[in-house]
């Protein structure tokens, strides 16, 4: 779909090669622009084989590589030579180093008037905390994602994984799609300014919605394993391992008759989805009993499948590398590379 688009990649570490790593899967032209000496310093990142990060390699393959020593005056004018040459340029520098080098978006416009500059950044190109830089696990914290994870009666816990990197870069992958489609009919560029932080904060739903509707009675807090206000919905103990339900209202009858127990479904204690929330600690109890009942997770999965019942196991990401759900989906493939 991006056969023939041009890409001057200044990204680094997760956020920005992400975007690069989709528009290159997807035909794109990608220009990674890295600095002497180190270059991306994700190519240092563990683990390391033989020299070469498995990080790194993961996240840029596919896309050519030109280092530079951006101290050198023909290195700038190098750059600028190509930037009449592609469609999009992305960086995620901290605060005022594109501007620094001439490199910002009224520079680059005076080079190519249908340049699409993509910045991605902690907080952003304006507002108060312009000037701050941050990680993933920074915006984790800042944006709420953090209070909302873990034990109610312990600590904020991060997220193992890049979500905050990962979504920032296809909110951006997404917004430079729709740039080049507006290019296409106005033959007008764009700067694209995406915050890390507002990025994870578009993940929050009912954690703002229920607080603004019940005029601040609801104060969202991390839950734990099971959700405060709908049940069934969370993480249930199977016969040997852990299973993940969500049984909203339309399912409520389904599930009753899946577990053999249809007196359930007018039980008013449970009739309605805030009543089943509100005695939730009886209902997991009645569920969890019915799991251990089968005898493995595959037949809870098994019987859940018949009743269309939403479910899954919780599996490791070890479990995932072999499942034939990701291989079918092409989800997991082996990439050749002569060093790793």
């Amino acid at each position: 779909m991006l056969e023939g688009v041009k890409v001057l990649d200044f990204s680094q570490y997760l956020a920005g090669p992400t975007v690069t790593r989709l528009m290159a899967e997807m035909g794109a032209d990608v220009i990674k622009i890295e600095q002497a000496p180190g270059g991306d310093p994700s190519r240092m990142l563990p683990a390391i084989k033989n020299g070469r990060s498995g990080y790194f390699v993961q996240q840029n393959r596919g896309k050519k590589s030109l280092c530079l020593d951006f101290s050198k005056p023909e290195s700038m004018e190098l750059l600028k030579s190509l930037v009449p040459k592609v469609d999009v340029v992305l960086e995620n520098f901290g605060p005022g180093v594109m501007e620094k080098r001439g490199l910002d978006y009224p520079s680059l416009k005076k080079l190519n008037p249908r340049i699409i500059l993509a910045s991605i950044s902690a907080f952003g190109k304006t507002g108060p905390l312009s000037h701050k830089v941050g990680y993933d696990l920074i915006a984790q914290g800042f944006a709420g994602i953090m209070h909302m994870t873990g034990a109610p009666d312990g600590p904020p816990m991060p997220v193992g994984l890049g979500m905050a990197d990962v979504s920032s870069g296809v909110h951006a992958f997404a917004a430079i799609g729709y740039a080049l489609f507006h290019r296409e009919r106005t033959g007008v560029g764009q700067h694209i300014d995406i915050s890390i932080k507002e990025s994870l904060y578009h993940m929050h739903e009912a954690n703002l919605q229920v607080n603004s509707i019940t005029n601040g009675e609801f104060v969202p807090l991390r839950f734990g394993a099971h959700h405060p206000l709908v049940c069934p919905c969370g993480v249930f103990t199977g016969p040997p391992g852990s299973l993940v339900v969500l049984v909203l209202d339309r399912q409520w009858a389904s599930l009753t008759r899946a577990m053999g127990r249809p007196e359930l479904e007018k039980d008013p204690r449970l009739a309605t989805s805030p009543d089943r929330g509100k005695n939730r600690v009886e209902l997991i109890a009645i569920i969890e009993q019915w799991m251990a009942a089968q005898g493995t997770d595959d037949a809870v999965i098994k019987v859940f499948e018949e009743f269309r019942i939403p479910s899954a196991p919780v599996m490791s990401i070890i479990d995932t590398l072999a499942h034939r759900y990701f291989k079918a989906r092409n989800m997991v493939r082996k990439v050749k590379n002569p060093l790793l």
